[in-house]
């Protein structure tokens, strides 16, 4: 095997960035389910009483434990997915972004009175 032929082989292997965009993508979905949880939670008393799990907060203490559970299993399932994998990291973010810009918007309350 000659120079050549060696350092093509190895230009062309691409490391897995799976992880990372799992992390990305995780996270975005994460922070949208914070201001689809708050809304939801303002709306229905039912879910808002649910949301309760710690009174001096009222149900913002349920609305961010929950989000995190979300996150973290969001997560966990895409890293299994993409532990192995090439991503296409660019679409990941920028979906990520999307989802951080949605959930940014329905947390301001002139909008999120809207629903």
């Amino acid at each position: 095997m000659n120079a050549k032929t060696a350092s093509t082989s190895h230009d062309s292997a691409q490391p897995s960035n799976g992880s990372g965009a799992a992390a990305i993508l995780a996270a975005g979905i994460g922070s949208l389910m914070v201001a689809l949880l708050a809304i939801a939670a303002d709306k229905w008393a039912g879910l808002k009483n649910m949301m309760v799990f710690y009174k001096p907060t009222g149900p913002l203490s349920g609305v961010t434990t929950c989000a995190i559970a979300v996150w973290i299993l969001m997560w966990v399932i895409l890293e299994m997915r993409w532990r192995r994998r090439t991503v296409a990291v660019t679409r990941v973010t920028t979906a990520a972004l999307v989802l951080l810009g949605l959930s940014l918007l329905l947390t301001f309350p002139p909008i999120a009175d809207l629903f």
